[in-house]
């Protein structure tokens, strides 16, 4: 039987840094987009910490040309 699907945070995180790097984006950059006043969101999406509301998954996803489950990185418990 396979097991439920669970999002991982800490990969889903290396994710958004890794597509981040290729997009050629810095944090500052991600901050003026979604216009926030400090980076921390964006620092503790990246670590694994949190996630993205999914607004702001459309908005990441958009912004670096993949589709949400480019994103998330789902595994089976």
């Amino acid at each position: 039987m396979r097991g439920l699907p669970k999002v991982d945070m800490v990969q889903t995180g290396e994710m958004i840094t890794e597509l981040r790097r290729k997009n050629n984006m810095t944090v500052t950059d991600l901050q003026k987009l979604f216009g926030f006043n400090t980076p921390q969101a964006i620092y503790k999406w990246m670590r694994g910490e949190t996630m993205p509301t999914v607004d702001n998954l459309v908005i990441l996803a958009d912004a670096f040309h993949v589709s949400i489950s480019d994103i998330v990185v789902v595994t089976r418990t």
